[in-house]
């Protein structure tokens, strides 16, 4: 998928790690007795999603022209909605970024309290960002990093290398539970010249390098469906056998799974890469083992984070009290076990 320039631990997602969690209280000192220490601790209920203060929250997102990036958009307005004291201000999604820093310079004139956004390009957006920081408007990242750590109070960021980690992790797992013997393990990459393919794919190297294997085909396309037929189809020709694939993106997967269909090759176990709700389906029915997730849940973190910041509150689920400057979401890996708990979270292709 085309996720441009940004370089799925997930410490935070819609499933609701803010909702209602018990506030972790500190004990004082006082002459009183202390308590008895069988008795049941007593935790006050987290007052974060009681309605407070009105936050207005300005969005700039990308051009939904990729099933993972509409639901960014998505997820981020869904989320808003969900509270009386939110206004959400959404600009035109874009991946122009000069528009996008117009964008950002019209939340600043109109003193926004908080800034949201996925930028086009995050150095290109570097300096409107920092801009917003310098007139104390909090800024949060999502996603593609901007070039400089002033230029955000937050950043939230899937985890491209875990991607790979859990994948390999998988696959070894795989390889042990099937006796494999030299087995054929392929790789169908995205963009080669992005980072986050880059990145995923030496996740995937690192991870089998720990079991002892190593990836035997790999091919690159370009996260559309076109290009996945078409790189997925050139594999089949130049491999016979294989006993294992990982598929970096599952809306590149439509094609690679059609070019699957079309040589009716299915010997291998199937490992998507994002969690469209297409490839969970497939794990449903049988014809794809996993899946690894990248949320699609960022910018609506994002959302839920800025507002806990104008508010001056933190992390109910966190001795800390403020919220913290970075944080990288998990990408679990979803199989049938446990594809109805990931379901929601997936995105339509």
């Amino acid at each position: 998928m085309f996720r441009s320039t940004r370089p799925a631990r997930k410490l935070l997602t819609t499933l609701g790690i803010f909702v209602a969690a018990g506030a972790l209280v500190a004990g004082c000192t006082s002459n009183q007795e202390p308590q008895n220490e069988s008795a049941a601790p007593v935790n006050a209920g987290s007052s974060n999603d009681a309605p407070g203060k009105k936050v207005v929250i300005g969005f700039s997102g990308p051009q939904a022209d990729h099933g993972w990036l509409a639901a960014i958009n998505s997820t981020a307005q869904a989320e808003a909605k969900k509270y009386p004291d939110v206004e959400l201000r959404v600009a035109e999604g874009t991946n122009d970024a000069s528009l996008q820093i117009s964008q950002i310079e019209t939340f600043i004139n109109d003193k926004v309290d908080a800034i949201v956004l996925l930028p086009t390009d995050g150095a290109a957006l570097t300096e409107v960002a920092r801009k917003a920081m310098d007139a104390g408007i909090p800024v949060i990242n999502v996603d593609r990093e901007f070039s400089s750590e002033f230029a955000a109070r937050v950043t939230i960021l899937g985890d491209n290398y875990g991607m790979g980690i859990s994948a390999g992790t998988y696959a070894c797992k795989l390889v042990g539970e099937r006796h494999l013997t030299s087995p054929v393990i392929a790789e169908i990459a995205g963009t080669d010249s992005l980072p986050l393919t880059q990145d995923r794919s030496r996740g995937f190297a690192d991870a089998l390098r720990a079991c002892g294997q190593s990836v035997s085909r790999r091919v690159a396309a370009d996260f559309t469906v076109e290009s996945g037929e078409a790189a997925a189809s050139n594999l089949l020709q130049a491999a016979p056998k294989i006993d294992i694939i990982w598929n970096h993106d599952d809306d590149q997967g439509v094609g690679v799974k059609a070019a699957f269909d079309n040589a009716n090759r299915h010997e291998f176990a199937f490992i998507g890469g994002a969690g469209s709700k297409n490839a969970m389906r497939w794990i449903q029915d049988g014809s794809m083992e996993a899946t690894v997730l990248y949320p699609p849940t960022q910018a609506a973190d994002g959302i839920r984070l800025a507002r806990l910041l104008v508010q001056s509150k933190g992390l109910s689920d966190l001795v800390q009290v403020e919220v913290p400057r970075r944080i990288v979401l998990n990408a679990p890996v979803v199989t049938k076990a446990n594809v109805d708990k990931y379901l929601p979270l997936g995105f339509e292709s």
